[in-house]
């Protein structure tokens, strides 16, 4: 297991963080060979006298822990003798392919081969050493297929008690697992037992290793019998596992745990896994490769908190047995419902009350705690039944990290659940389900220059630090020159809708930047939502839902149509994103229609129809802005709730009595979405955009030139050739133009229809620009005005100077009458 000195408790792998520039003491190490087989000991040059295995290690406090030394079968060795060398070194037993990267590491000048080749095969068919920190004991050489020529010295420590791999392999040669480390790290009287003191109690990462180490080349230098040897030590950096809470490096320890036996469900997991909606769709492989190479999983920890593990140890007997079945775990169920979960801690570890009456002997209650993983794990066990008996999430989410973690966690206990139901029969035999219909990854949030936060770079950000703006540069203030009356600096408040906005318009399926760009944007859309609200609120202050004639309640308008299908579509749009939990895909969707749809074009057309239009054209706008109110504050209330919340406490109240709290009304999408080619709208919108963007390039040429300035100091006129598409010819009729000049917010529009060359109007001045949709060729004239400015809409389209236009005139005396 991987153990944490400095936790005290072995750790899941999902419990493990990584050092890359971990430090260690790596060393070649010699252990006398004292037997090889017949073959080799008679090759010319050989004393078997002198000979011993190199092996390279960067844990040397493993090294009491030796059981045996790997090779490779397919590997050539050589015995070498190095000459100028500062140690008399004897017959050295390396990988061919080694030898060089040895001499480098010793202050020889030249190598002497004894033996040129020796397969691996050869040194596995009776080879045996000894590792002398152990007294003499014989141990075997023995195949491992990890083995590789790429690092090291070719031959391999092997400490079964230290290392899963060594473990395997030795297990199939009976080589007994020793691991002479105490659950704080330090060695145990068992490391040296010639001098149990000399080790004992030495932290094996710090003092111990240096202490074998010198212990073996003290011992080396004072007795021949003794002929391990250190050759050489250099430090290494490396990447080295530590425990993600202490940040302290972790060793591999073997110890007595308990395992949950998950090989048997394996199979049933992954299948579960195709019924499962995973966002992104990456994370369904990276789920199944963990559950693929999941070993067995060890439930128990070594913790002063969590959940116990209801064993009992048998302490009237030398192994100390341990009992877990069914009836003493309900036994112990039994007394935790009536003392209380703190009591298995906290009562005499004699009290008879905890062991089952049908138990011979004497027993304690055992101190493990269950993996937190696994109480994590078991949470579905809260969810309300379905009608098929087996309760299931509708939604899992979680970081990347947890595919490893809580995920498969759950998976794994509510599979295992079933597929032991199934066979007692409490449940219906079948396919087995997981416990989520949907699993949503998320990413981790980096700062702004791409980095993963960190305390020891300093650059976490507090969820503080976005509601109270202080991320953002501070307000300027003319008097104060940037400062509050207290002399500190002003920012501004975000608050959390801020937070929200941003957590929602961001693609969280991937790593997620934050930082003072990212957070400028956020404030911005949050601002101009709250404009777009106090511009809807102003113009609906007199609006009486339902007490609006019939005919003022239907778009009127060609623009309104528009706006009705805008608000369509952006609706469906929304709630198809929130139904697939793509939340930045519904945020991106509503910036972009507040920004385009509504702000840069239908509230830039009603301006005019709301301050100065007929009653009439005013009640026909009113009711779509009706609309348009109601439903952005649908689609923002699960993002901005207190956005939303202020707004509904200034709702005029005659549309508060006949409307439910946004955040407290089902939301269905407003209206229905066009099918594809039903209706003309779709290209009546492409011709009307291709025009409107024309119009924009000729004035803006114009406003170079300085001819005109405000976008009503102009008249245009449409040319456009016979031959125009049927659905054209509606948008750029005669019966349109009055429309078309509110679209555009011009003066005046004329439309043309010829096949001759469109000639240029004659006028002061004239500035043109094509356009262009499906193959239908149009041009735009933008001129001075023909008529006089209207002094009440500012349209230049009265009859004389300084009166009222015919349309102004006609609503100043319908107001006039009104008032008498």
């Amino acid at each position: 297991m991987y153990w944490s000195p400095s936790s005290g408790t072995a750790l899941a792998e999902a419990e493990l963080e990584y050092d890359d520039d971990h430090r260690s003491t790596a060393a070649f190490i010699k252990f006398p060979i004292v037997k090889l087989p017949k073959a080799l000991e008679r090759l010319e040059g050989v004393d078997v006298q002198a000979i011993g295995a190199v092996i390279w290690t960067t844990t040397p406090w493993t090294l009491p822990a030796n059981g045996a030394i790997a090779v490779h079968n397919d590997l050539e060795y050589s015995i070498v003798e190095f000459s100028g060398s500062s140690k008399h070194l004897g017959q050295l037993l390396v990988a061919k392919e080694r030898l060089d990267h040895l001499q480098s590491f010793l202050n020889s000048e030249d190598v002497k081969v004894v033996v040129d080749r020796i397969s691996g095969s050869q040194l596995t068919t009776g080879t045996e050493y000894s590792n002398q920190l152990q007294g003499s004991n014989r141990q075997p050489v023995v195949h491992a297929d990890f083995v590789s020529s790429v690092s090291g010295s070719g031959l391999v420590h092997m400490a079964p008690g230290h290392g899963m791999d060594d473990y395997n392999v030795c297990s199939k040669f009976g080589i007994p697992v020793f691991a002479p480390v105490d659950d704080e790290g330090r060695f145990t009287s068992m490391a040296l037992p010639s001098d149990p003191d000399l080790f004992a109690g030495k932290l094996v990462q710090k003092e111990g290793a240096a202490a074998v180490l010198d212990y073996i080349e003290k011992r080396s230098a004072a007795s021949e019998s003794f002929q391990m040897s250190v050759i050489a030590t250099h430090e290494i950096r490396h990447k080295y596992p530590i425990d993600w809470r202490t940040k302290q490096p972790v060793i591999v320890r073997a110890t007595a745990q308990w395992f949950a036996d998950v090989e048997g469900v394996k199979p049933q997991a992954l299948q579960s896994l195709q019924d499962v909606q995973f966002v992104p769709e990456t994370g369904k492989s990276r789920l199944e490769s963990f559950i693929l190479g999941r070993s067995q999983w060890c439930i128990s920890r070594q913790r002063a908190w969590g959940v116990p593990i209801p064993a009992l140890y048998r302490t009237d007997i030398e192994s100390r047995e341990a009992v877990m079945s069914g009836r003493t775990i309900s036994h112990v169920m039994r007394v935790i419902s009536e003392r209380g979960i703190d009591a298995w801690w906290t009562d005499a570890e004699d009290d008879p009350a905890w062991i089952p009456p049908e138990l011979e002997g004497t027993y304690v209650r055992g101190k493990d705690t269950m993996d937190v993983w696994f109480d994590s794990g078991t949470t579905w066990t809260s969810l309300d039944e379905r009608s098929a008996g087996l309760p299931v999430a509708d939604v899992y989410i979680e970081g990347t990290d947890q595919h490893r973690g809580w995920f498969q966690s759950s998976l794994l206990t509510h599979i295992a659940h079933q597929y032991q139901s199934s066979i007692t029969g409490s449940i219906k035999q079948g396919s087995l389900t997981a416990p989520y219909k949907t699993l949503i990854t998320h990413g981790f949030t980096l700062d702004q220059d791409g980095r993963k936060m960190s305390k020891s770079l300093g650059n976490v950000i507090s969820p503080d630090q976005i509601t109270d703006g202080t991320l953002l540069p501070p307000v300027k203030r003319k008097k104060q020159k940037g400062k509050a009356a207290d002399g500190k600096p002003a920012y501004d408040a975000m608050g959390p809708d801020a937070l929200r906005l941003w957590v929602a318009g961001s693609d969280y399926t991937r790593d997620v930047v934050i930082g003072q760009p990212v957070l400028q944007a956020v404030n911005t859309s949050l601002h101009k939502l709250r404009i777009t609200f106090k511009w809807l609120l102003g113009v609906l202050q007199d609006y009486q839902p339902g007490r609006t004639s019939s005919s003022a309640r239907e778009p009127h308008q060609f623009i309104d149509r528009i706006a009705i299908h805008h608000l369509t579509t952006v609706s469906h749009a929304v709630r198809d994103a929130y139904t697939s939990y793509e939340f930045f895909k519904a945020i991106n969707a509503v910036n972009r229609y507040v920004n385009q749809d509504l702000s840069a074009f239908y509230f830039e057309t009603l301006k005019d129809r709301m301050y100065a239009g007929t009653p009439e054209n005013r009640a026909t706008a009113q009711a779509v802005l009706y609309h348009i109110f109601n439903e952005l504050l649908a689609m923002l209330a699960p993002v901005t709730p207190f956005l939303v919340e202020e707004v509904w406490e200034f709702i005029p109240q005659g549309i508060k009595e006949s409307t439910e709290h946004p955040a407290m009304r089902k939301w269905t999408p407003f209206g229905t979405p066009l099918e594809e080619g039903a209706r003309p709208l779709r290209a009546h919108i492409e011709y009307l955009t291709a025009a409107h963007d024309a119009v924009k390039s000729a004035q803006e040429a114009a406003r170079t030139e300085k001819k005109m300035g405000s976008a009503l100091d102009c008249d245009v006129v449409l040319h456009l050739p016979e031959n125009i598409p049927v659905v054209a010819k509606e948008v750029f009729s005669r019966e349109m133009e009055e429309q078309l000049a509110a679209i555009f917010i011009v003066s005046d529009v004329k439309v043309a229809v010829s096949d001759a060359a469109p000639l240029e109007p004659e006028a002061e001045w004239c500035f043109s620009a094509p356009f262009e949709v499906s193959g239908c060729h149009g041009k735009v004239f933008v001129t001075p005005p023909k008529r006089y400015k209207c002094v009440r809409c500012w349209r230049y389209v009265a009859p004389e100077p300084e009166v009222l236009c015919k349309r102004c005139d006609g609503v100043v005396q319908l107001q006039q009458g009104q008032r008498s």
